[in-house]
């Protein structure tokens, strides 16, 4: 039951967090690159983009008259391409996702909502819409949606394992998902065929502390979930080091399938890493037309 000392500490922990994730979201995404997503393609805008020799089929109209005076070669003036797209985010928040092994390690949600609000912010001065599956958030653009994803981000979910939201899905989309999708992967298959079914296309980024990879514990451990909802004590951890590799294996096999069979990409990223070379990767991905593995 919530009472009004709780929902208060809950509100001062948010506001706590909430200047802290901006100004070092914003100090990540000027890291990395500044420009504009996604636009550097030819299409309907105002913008000079580039000449190209011209091809059958061109019209007389396209034919840049002052630039093919300069040769014996007729070329066509492009302008840039500036519609829009709209980027769905969703970022676990999930207790499983509060894990850390290390003090000297983020959290995986704090590395997820640093690198989801980044990412946002590199979108949104690119002239996108960007916005959060489901319909707590819909896409929109300018600054003042860095604000309120930020907002959205800082809110934690009690449950173990939360399921991608795959409500209100944009048609000709891109999303990102992110999370350690230590779940139930209905959900996760659940998202990725609706999503598919809608045209929208992303990425899947799986996001663990270095310690789920590589399982170090030995003789006797007691294994509890963030959430408190799982417990499993054995005196001899490192006998289920085998079979917990094995299934650690299977679930990233998993999304690499499925994200193959949906036409998404599958990235995978650890706390110990760089958070500069993961937000250079997904910017990048939303672009890519083939899947690849971070």
């Amino acid at each position: 039951m919530t009472t009004p000392i709780t929902l208060r500490a809950a509100a001062e922990d948010q506001a706590t967090r909430l200047p802290v994730l901006l100004a070092r979201a914003e100090q990540l995404a000027g890291a990395v690159l500044w420009g504009a997503h996604g636009r550097r393609r030819a299409g309907v805008g105002d913008d000079f983009w580039q000449y190209r020799p011209s091809q059958q089929g061109d019209s007389r109209r396209m034919i840049d008259h002052r630039r093919s005076a300069m040769g014996d070669q007729e070329f066509v003036r492009e302008r840039e391409w500036q519609i829009a797209q709209s980027v769905m985010l969703w970022v676990d928040q999930g207790a499983s996702m509060r894990f850390t092994s290390d003090k000297s390690l983020p959290q995986k949600a704090d590395r997820a909502r640093l690198l989801a609000l980044a990412l946002a912010i590199m979108l949104l001065r690119g002239g996108e819409r960007v916005g959060l599956t489901g319909t707590a958030l819909p896409a929109r653009s300018g600054n003042a949606q860095v604000l309120r994803l930020a907002e959205m981000f800082c809110q934690d979910d009690e449950t173990d394992y939360s399921p991608p939201e795959h409500r209100a899905m944009i048609p000709h989309a891109r999303a990102v998902f992110v999370s350690d999708f230590m779940g139930d992967m209905e959900g996760v298959t659940t998202a990725l065929t609706k999503a598919a079914d809608r045209g929208v296309r992303g990425i899947i980024y799986h996001l663990l502390d270095p310690t789920e990879e590589a399982f170090p514990f030995t003789g006797r451990t007691i294994f509890e979930s963030i959430g408190g909802t799982l417990s499993h004590e054995t005196l001899k951890a490192n006998d289920l080091k085998g079979r917990y590799l094995e299934r650690l294996a299977a679930r990233k096999a998993e999304l690499q399938r499925l994200c193959t069979l949906t036409g998404w990409q599958y990235g995978l990223h650890h706390t110990d890493a760089s958070p500069q070379s993961a937000l250079l990767w997904l910017y990048a991905a939303l672009d890519a037309r083939a899947g690849v593995a971070a």
